[in-house]
């Protein structure tokens, strides 16, 4: 099963210890398998919207810094619950803020 972490921006900048203590869960996890990819997000963002068969597109950015998705993690694991383990043990080592859990559906 596949699931797609999202977090968000808390508008602090980390670390060296975070930087490393991160560095290490991602290599576990990319040693294990587990790790698909990862990666941050840049706050800018296009808004592509469609109502009554009219498309829209706008600039961003839209949200604040605090509420914009700042990274992502892309996961391959056995279960919902392995999922929400590996995304206790992010937030464990970044602090405070949230995280978004969605599974991915393949087929």
């Amino acid at each position: 099963m596949r699931y797609l972490m999202t977090t968000n921006a808390d508008g602090s900048a980390p670390d060296e210890t975070l930087f490393a203590e991160m560095g290490r869960f991602i290599e576990e996890l990319t040693a294990s398998g587990v790790l698909l990819a990862t990666g941050g997000l840049g706050p800018a963002s296009i808004l592509v919207s469609s109502s009554g068969g009219e498309i829209t597109v706008t600039d961003g950015p839209f949200a604040e810094a605090k509420e914009a998705v700042a990274g992502f993690a892309l996961v391959e694991v056995r279960s919902e619950e392995e999922a929400i383990e590996l995304a206790r043990r992010f937030r464990r080592i970044v602090g405070d803020g949230q995280s978004r859990i969605q599974q991915v559906f393949t087929d």
